[in-house]
């Protein structure tokens, strides 16, 4: 394939124009059409980025044969069905988060997406913003030594869902960002979740997520409608190194901290004296330079090169259900009052299959 490929967007509300212009703007890429069942909202995006065909069928976009892949930008809950007619029509998929909105589905995609030899990726965007490269590079590079947890705020106030609780809501994105940067990826077996409803809306608009990494460390998610103030921050701490990002900090959005506690082999006369084999480093803070580019042009670009290279995505199918995995387990860990939720593995049910 040395040509551009086309796509159809699918889906003209909040998240579609954003996909419009992007595709519209690649030079990978043709926009084909844009297809929602309000042909007057169909248009209004077609009109922003130059004019686009437009129908409200979906049939009509699948059965097009110079379509080569759609992007989904519709409700969670409609995901499922259109997926897998545009998979079954032999067309690659990219799709906003969540993947779909139960994990029994999201496996049926992943599993279709493979059976037929498509590529199925989700639209983690934040994981292609310059900030969340630099940092799984970091860690990829070793720079921040062993992981030891990764604590996350995303509050700010409002909107309150009228279909989701917070969780679904804000926490897909940090899972996401966990997923894309830790070494093996959001390795989870359980969660711990705790949520409040202070305004009897019938939903969690408070949450806090814990979960034990494999590898030996944490990972705590805090979600909240409710903040008067908007906080997007992640703390990464590692043996060598922590790492900030402030999503909100254009001039240092990354921050690495030669800081942190340093643990001597203990000898036989300091085995009883704790204090004798802890040790406090103080050492610099630097912040790497960061280029400026919009994720979902980066998006745009991985959308292409994994369907002409024959690969699956950085943020795959596969990386959207161990997302959702941790956010069905959630859910039952909410019902089951802060419980601890097995979360369940995709890989472990591929191989018993």
């Amino acid at each position: 394939m040395s040509s551009r490929l086309n796509v159809a967007v699918i889906g003209a509300g909040y998240w579609g124009p954003n996909l419009a212009r992007n595709f519209r703007a690649s030079s990978e890429w043709n926009l084909a059409a844009i297809c929602d069942l309000d042909l007057e909202r169909a248009r209004r995006v077609g009109d922003s980025v130059g004019g686009v065909p437009i129908t409200a069928s979906l049939d009509e976009v699948l059965h097009d044969p110079m379509v080569d892949a759609v992007a989904i930008a519709t409700p969670a809950r409609t995901h499922h069905p259109i997926v897998l007619a545009a998979l079954d029509a032999g067309k690659h998929v990219i799709v906003e988060k969540p993947l779909a909105d139960t994990r029994e589905r999201g496996v049926e995609m992943v599993e279709r997406a493979r059976e037929n030899g498509l590529v199925l990726m989700a639209d983690h965007t934040y994981c292609y913003t310059p900030a969340v490269l630099k940092i799984r590079e970091l860690i990829e590079e070793g720079a921040l030594g062993d992981i030891l947890f990764v604590d996350s705020v995303r509050i700010n106030l409002g909107l309150i869902q009228p279909d989701v609780d917070v969780f679904w809501d804000l926490a897909p994105h940090d899972l996401s960002i966990m997923d894309f940067i830790l070494p093996g990826g959001l390795d989870v077996t359980s969660v711990s979740a705790h949520g409040s409803d202070p305004l009897s809306t019938g939903k969690a608009c408070i949450g806090y997520l814990a979960m034990p990494l494999t590898s030996g460390g944490i990972a705590h998610v805090h979600v909240n409608w409710l903040s008067p103030t908007k906080i997007r921050q992640m703390v990464i701490g590692g043996t060598k190194r922590t790492l900030v990002w402030d999503d909100l900090n254009p001039q240092q959005r990354v921050s690495v901290y030669d800081r942190g506690v340093d643990l001597a082999l203990q000898s036989k006369e300091t085995a009883d004296t704790r204090a004798a084999n802890i040790s406090y480093r103080l050492g610099d803070t630097w912040a790497p330079a960061l280029p400026e580019r919009e994720a979902l042009a980066n998006v745009a670009s991985e959308f292409a090169a994994a369907i002409r290279e024959e690969r699956p995505a950085r943020t795959s199918g596969e990386s959207g259900l161990r997302v959702l995995s941790v956010l069905e387990a959630a859910s039952a860990s909410l019902g089951a009052y802060g419980a601890p939720s097995s979360v369940a593995s995709y890989i472990k049910e591929v191989q018993e299959a």
